[in-house]
């Protein structure tokens, strides 16, 4: 059979060990559908479908269906001039910092972002069908059946089947009746890039009976992408195939991306509708396999289940990660918003966090892979702008080949935003285990990194070290102001954390030289900044946190970075605490969408279950729309926030899908301190949630669990060691130890210690009296 998409990433050996004879977790129930009423006449309500590299959203009214089309590597990468000069650095901005020159600073690095056009991601274009079915149809309703990636057009009585193959780089499409009318659409937003008319075509083959009808676009220098869509008649109905196809990599001219991507869609049509749809199920049915959440409320269940969906569809090895919208950039005649880019002060990085818990590895393989390729471009940027000849900064705001795009330079040029990218290395490994992703992959961009930082923040007089620019995305936005004293706690928490996780993983190497020598460079850095009034953690020296605002900047340490915890000390617990009540007190009319889910993992942190969930409640039901995209202002009337506006990005629905997992479990020590790893289950399950249950999720140290909890308590845990054997720390999962388990344990306080080989399955059972 015909294919693209790749059953693993090369470089992630995981090293599966093989199930004991324990008994089977609880089944998961197959997600269930979405349905829309029509119409809808609105793209970011359509129903969303992709493969991980094209993407589509289908929509429409009356008798006109709509498809929007999209490819992740659709980019216009030119760099504005004004964004090359020499004395575009971090040289300059801090001179202009020095000098309080804000309207220069802003005509350097902020203007050309909102004023030029380009660099961009490119909306593709929209297929037309108007009548989709016959004279006198109406669309009624849009199913995407979540279990099988696949969409249903209901229009009175007859019906149009779609899916982007999982397995191939086509849609496919097939339609009920007379073959239907179509138009392929060139997004005018292309306008604004100055870009050519596109060019047309309409054939058919007389000897199959096969029609091509196709789109050429010309962009920028000799780049370009075709749209093809080819049909046949087949029994009393039409099946199309649809490829997308830009010049990128080997493909170097318009017509050669029209060639390839014509016989793409007539291998596709050769194999037919229904042979590509069952080589599509059994994808992903796989990917349903992999693990599953069963809760007792309906909403976030669909919701959870829609977002697990999301990561199947958009992102897949070898392709672009997803950036602001995924795979599916706006279609409303213009481009996308915030350019559609990379933004790694917080958007990548909370988009690909989700992963791990679910055992996603694959679609995480995404987000590193594009990383890890892109170090050589970081390391220029770290020369050209920061001056160094060592290590590597990854810019706050970028195009697909990892180049800066400017935007308020306190964030877009702050180099801690590369330690946050580097916690997705970390935490890969951390849950695999995987000695050669450490190896070749983990530690060599962590370091490279951490070399950039230690060399940025030089020792002070009193021999600490510090930032000559300090910030805390995105306090204070785009003004002078938004110049912290140093070290802010958002850089201070991510510099502590990339220096101990390199100590770390050195020494996880056997490198004991250099854990040494980053462990003596963590000791340099100053101690998190506390409110000494309320405890809480501040923007930093001198400022406590006075205001509502969107972006937790300041709280990184407990939330994703976990350098503070509630279980490590009393001191940690009553930071965390005090922390959340004092971002609590300020009230949420600064927040948006993403800014309630971060919340609710922020509280699952701290152990607060039934604050978790209400702050998850709050985002499901005014921060997305009836597809479950997440919509960043508040769009139910009830005033949660004074944002209002509904501009689409996708790490809203991936914190909330976090925000379950960390309700559900956790796992994790103090990073920087091996052995240290304690595998937490139910550790802030909401009291509403009395009925749960979790099959397979992952946790930090190579460990796959399932548990159920009935009647507010856990009756039942199992862990497999997955990725090799070694000491599994948990924390007592029953409350009593009056325990069945199938290995025995050590008991300490309140923590068992099993001692596992590879594969080994360990269960334990309640025991009630």
């Amino acid at each position: 059979m015909i294919g693209h998409r790749a059953s693993a990433v090369l470089w992630i050996s995981l090293g599966l060990g093989t199930p004991g004879l324990a008994a089977e977790p609880p089944s998961a129930t197959p997600p269930g559908p979405m349905v829309l009423r029509a119409p809808i006449s609105r793209w970011d309500e359509a129903i969303p479908l992709g493969n991980g590299l094209m993407g589509g959203l289908l929509w429409g009214e009356g008798d006109t269906l709509r498809l929007s089309l999209d490819r992740g590597d659709l980019w216009d990468t030119r760099i504005p001039e004004a964004l090359q000069r020499e004395d575009w650095t971090w040289a300059t901005l801090r001179r202009l910092k020095e000098s309080g020159d804000h309207q220069t600073m802003a005509e350097m690095f902020d203007r050309p972002y909102d004023s030029v056009p380009y660099p961009t991601k490119l909306p593709g274009g929209r297929l037309e069908f108007s009548p989709p079915l016959a004279p006198g149809t109406t669309i009624r309703d849009f199913t995407l059946d979540l279990a099988r990636a696949e969409a249903r057009v209901d229009a009175d009585g007859k019906t149009i089947g779609a899916f982007f193959s999982a397995t191939f780089d086509v849609a496919m499409l097939r339609f009920e009746g007379p073959e239907p009318g179509l138009r392929i659409l060139r997004p005018s937003g292309l306008d604004k890039l100055e870009y050519g008319t596109a060019t047309f075509s309409d054939e058919t083959d007389p000897a199959t009976g096969i029609r091509v009808r196709s789109m050429v676009q010309p962009c920028f220098a000799w780049r370009a992408y075709a749209i093809v869509v080819a049909n046949r008649r087949v029994g009393d109905g039409t099946e199309m195939a649809v490829c997308l196809l830009g010049t990128n990599g080997d493909i170097t001219s318009a017509g050669e991306a029209l060639s390839i991507a014509t016989s793409k869609a007539r291998d596709a049509l050769g194999e037919g509708y229904d042979r590509m749809r069952a080589d599509h199920r059994r994808w992903w049915s796989d990917f349903w396999a992999i693990s599953s959440v069963t809760l007792p409320d309906a909403a976030i269940q669909r919701h959870y289940d829609l977002v697990k969906y999301f990561y199947g569809a958009a992102s897949t090895p070898g392709s672009p990660p997803m950036p602001l919208q995924g795979v599916w950039t706006a279609d409303n005649g213009d481009l996308p918003p915030w350019k559609g880019d990379y933004h790694n002060d917080l958007n990548t990085q909370m988009t690909y966090l989700a992963y791990l818990d679910a055992g996603l590895f694959e679609q995480g393989g995404s987000w590193l892979g594009f990383n890890s390729n892109l170090l050589p471009a970081y390391r220029v940027h770290a020369k050209k702008v920061y001056g160094l000849d060592a290590g590597a900064v990854v810019p706050g705001v970028m195009t697909i080949d990892g180049k800066p795009m400017g935007g308020w330079a306190m964030y877009s040029l702050s180099p801690t935003n590369g330690a946050w990218v580097a916690q997705s290395f970390y935490l890969h490994w951390q849950y695999t285990r995987d000695d050669r992703f450490l190896r070749d992959r983990a530690y060599p961009f962590c370091s490279e990194i951490a070399t950039a930082l230690r060399t940025l923040a030089p020792r002070t007089e009193a021999s600490v070290r510090r930032l000559p620019l300090s910030s805390s995305p995105e306090i204070h936005d785009n003004s002078l102001r938004a110049f912290l004293p140093p070290n802010s706690n958002y850089d201070l928490s991510l510099m502590q954390f990339i220096f101990a996780a390199c100590a770390e993983m050195a020494e996880a190497m056997g490198d004991t030289a250099a854990g040494k020598e980053w462990r003596e460079t963590l000791a340099e850095l100053e101690p998190l900044d506390v409110d000494p009034v309320t405890g809480s953690l501040t923007f930093s020296r001198g400022l406590p946190v006075n205001e509502s605002h969107r972006h937790f900047s300041h709280a990184m340490a407990i939330h994703p970075l976990g350098v503070l915890g509630v279980h490590a000390s009393d001191d940690h617990r009553r930071t965390v605490q005090a922390t959340i009540a004092e971002i609590e007190r300020h009230g949420t009319q600064a927040w948006v969408g993403y800014s309630f889910s971060w919340f609710a993992c922020m509280c699952a942190r701290g152990g607060l279950g039934n604050k978790a969930l209400e702050y998850l409640k709050k985002f499901e039901c005014c921060f997305i729309g009836r597809n479950g995209f997440h919509l960043n202002g508040d769009q139910s009337g009830r005033g949660l926030s004074g944002f209002t506006y509904r501009p689409f990005t996708l790490e809203g629905n991936y914190l909330a899908m976090q925000a379950v997992h960390e309700m559900l479990i956790q796992s994790g020590g103090r990073v920087g301190e091996r052995d240290t790893n304690i595998l937490r289950v139910f550790p802030a399950t909401p009291s509403a949630w009395a009925d749960v249950s979790f099959r397979d999720l992952r946790a930090q140290g190579g460990w796959k669990v399932s548990a159920e909890r009935r009647g507010g308590k856990t009756v039942r845990v199992e862990v497999t060691a997955e990725t090799g054997s070694g000491f599994l720390r948990l924390h007592d999962p029953f409350g009593s130890p009056k325990a069945k388990w199938s290995t025995m344990p050590t008991r300490l306080d309140d923590t068992y210690t099993f001692d596992l080989m590879p594969g080994e399955v360990l269960v334990g059972e309640a025991v009630t009296d």
